[in-house]
């Protein structure tokens, strides 16, 4: 089960786990599946030639998959909804068979003005790699349920 409103702190950093290997088909299924035609996502050819010296694994999963492994320790069923993410930042490129781990910061809360059984939380997601390196940071808001009433 995810945490309440009034269970977040400021400042707060929680490991998620387990990690996460991503596979050719993670990245084959995502890029096809948002209709990225960038050959760099598929193919091998192309992104040999690159700077890179092979595929890049789409943005987008990495963010997805980042936001994704957090779930279960901090939104599980007391998340009303996202409002929004911003200075989503990809620093490192991120290669099929990389191993990716997730943290949570909880950056900010406050209640919300407008619905009384609900809270704002601002988490700071970040994704790092098997060497520990950071290839996906963002801000995220979230509307969360506060504690019921008993």
């Amino acid at each position: 089960m995810g945490k309440y409103f009034e269970e977040f702190k400021i400042g707060e950093v929680i490991q998620h786990q387990p990690g996460r290997t991503i596979t050719e088909t993670d990245n084959l299924m995502m890029t096809v599946m948002t209709m990225n035609p960038q050959p760099l996502h598929l193919d091998s050819e192309f992104a040999s030639k690159t700077e890179f010296g092979q595929r890049l694994v789409n943005s987008i999963f990495t963010l997805g998959l980042a936001v994704g492994l957090s779930v279960g320790d901090l939104t599980l069923g007391t998340t009303v909804g996202n409002l929004g993410f911003e200075k989503v930042v990809f620093p490192k490129p991120v290669f099929i068979g990389d191993t990716l781990y997730a943290e949570t910061e909880t950056m900010e809360i406050r209640p919300s003005k407008s619905r009384p059984d609900w809270g704002i939380v601002i988490f700071e997601h970040r994704a790092k790699n098997q060497r520990g390196e950071i290839v996906m940071q963002c801000r995220r808001s979230a509307m969360m349920l506060r504690k019921p009433n008993k």
